[in-house]
């Protein structure tokens, strides 16, 4: 097995490493998608005119699940498979921007993947906005030689042309919805609809050439709609749909419960993570109650929440009155990365520093930061930071040993100092400065989402599932763009749950 990043800073893909050649599966000619361009982030508007005028969601969502009921999907919306009680799957979370991040992903998972049933795309399948034709460069030419089928989650990205190309791809190629009458002038609902971003008439003229890509029997895969549950083997796995804003609706959550009841070992799989960056988010339910009350109730017998839409990886071991449920953060399949730099000392849930995982390290987050800056304003001799000195600084401010330990510790000085604060990198809870906090904020806010066309490494991650009756083994691989991590992805994290 090949050092991981815990192991060595060259497992971590630094030093003078030898490039992947993952760039032999990408297209010739790369589109490139910057979230600091203003034509993307206009394309992408659809999530703030929910959050100013109303969340059309729930209602968008309803038409669509009501028209593949008619359409004969079954009315639980349960895919009952035929796995045996040992097999393996694999999840990888916001996958889509076609560029090399997530090229660089697919050598590794073809080889962790080969022998599993099926895979799941936990959110954001597509950047920026979900559109049909972008299907083939990020979708099925990337997974075109993963030989079992893959189910989807939609992400908040999915949905921001109201979820159509989606619904085709993984939904039995399910027709448009027919327009709903229009608002009464001068409403809410009225001037939402005159901004809202839609598809193109001409959207998905080459989905049916792209599909070739991936039309094999055992490739092919139906899902009920947007939210299912997958019975496979000894283990029941439920995917919900949080929408634009990370809510679910009163009828999604009703199904919830409903699908949640009984003594098999459940997983969910969410679009929104409920503990995430160190705090815990629920996730609200319309009309009452949170997606955490269903998984922490014990006659409903979760295991485990992964969640995407944020792009690393995390792991944080909740104890709910005696027993553990694993929640996931697993992000990291293609997306510009989320820095974990910026996430201050673990203590939630009862988890501590100690128990907590995240990849990429904090250290290496704040270096590839650095680095990331340091060209983007011309103040490299500045702003750059070696790794060893970017795990130096955060050892500092969290008050935590070195993660990685071999050879001496880099100096502390001012510089790195200065450089981690700007970058907006955490602290101790208890030594939290009225200043730190809004620096944190405005920067991940504003300043993370970037152009994800530099170079390796990449941080980037996927996990693979083995299932047995007596337990889930949860694996943590990492892509960083290099060779030695493509023909030998590491394991970054690994944990044992217990089904019985």
């Amino acid at each position: 097995m090949s050092d991981s990043s815990r192991d060595t800073a060259e497992g971590a893909g630094w030093g003078a490493a030898e490039r992947g050649e993952y760039h032999k599966l990408m297209p010739t000619k790369v589109e490139k998608l910057s979230w600091l361009d203003p034509r993307t982030l206009w394309a992408a508007r659809n999530g703030v005119l929910a959050s100013w005028f109303g969340d059309p969601t729930g209602r968008t969502r309803s038409r669509w699940v009501a028209q593949r009921a008619a359409a004969g999907a079954p009315a639980d919306k349960v895919i009952r498979r035929d796995d045996p009680d040992r097999f393996s799957f694999m999840v990888i979370g916001d996958t889509g921007e076609g560029d090399a991040p997530q090229y660089a992903v697919v050598p590794g998972f073809l080889k962790v993947s080969q022998d599993t049933r099926f895979s799941v795309v936990a959110s954001d399948v597509i950047y920026p906005v979900g559109s049909a034709d972008d299907y083939d460069t990020k979708f099925f030419r990337p997974y075109q030689d993963y030989r079992a089928p893959i189910y989807a989650i939609p992400g908040n990205h999915d949905w921001y042309e109201d979820l159509g190309a989606f619904m085709r791809v993984f939904c039995a190629d399910t027709p448009p919805l027919t327009p709903e009458p229009r608002s009464r002038p001068l409403s809410r609902a009225w001037l939402r609809s005159l901004l809202w971003h839609r598809p193109s008439p001409h959207d998905g003229q080459r989905l049916d050439t792209a599909r070739q890509l991936r039309s094999a029997p055992d490739q092919q895969a139906v899902q009920p709609g947007p939210f299912w549950a997958i019975d496979a083997g000894p283990v029941r796995i439920i995917g919900i749909d949080t929408g634009l804003l990370g809510t679910v609706d009163a009828e999604q959550g009703a199904w919830l419960r409903e699908v949640s009841r009984g003594p098999r070992p459940k997983i969910l799989i969410t679009g929104s993570p409920l503990y995430v960056d160190g705090e815990h988010r629920p996730c609200p339910i319309d009309g009452g109650g949170t997606v955490d009350d269903i998984v922490r109730a014990p006659e409903h017998h979760y295991v485990a929440a992964i969640g995407g839409d944020i792009h690393n990886y995390q792991r944080y071991p909740v104890d709910v009155d005696g027993r553990t449920i694993q929640y996931v953060v697993s992000g990291g399949g293609g997306a510009f990365m989320h820095a974990t730099h910026t996430i201050p000392r673990v203590s939630v849930g009862h988890v501590t520093e100690r128990d907590f995982r995240c990849y990429p390290l904090r250290g290496d987050s704040l270096a590839f930061y650095s680095t990331l800056y340091g060209r983007r304003l011309r103040l490299r001799r500045f702003f750059t930071l070696t790794a060893e000195e970017s795990a130096a600084v955060i050892a500092e401010r969290l008050g935590i040993p070195l993660t990685r330990t071999p050879g001496e510790p880099a100096r502390v000085t001012l510089r790195t100092r200065v450089v981690a604060s700007l970058l907006g990198a955490g602290g101790r809870p208890d030594r939290t400065s009225r200043f730190r906090l809004p620096v944190r904020k405005i920067y991940t806010q504003l300043f993370s989402p970037s152009s994800a066309t530099y170079s390796p490494p990449f941080f980037k991650c996927f996990l693979r599932l083995d299932v047995t009756p007596e337990s889930i083994r949860l694996r943590c691989h990492a892509a960083t763009g290099n060779l030695a991590q493509e023909l030998d992805p590491p394991i970054e994290d690994e944990v044992t749950i217990p089904l019985t």
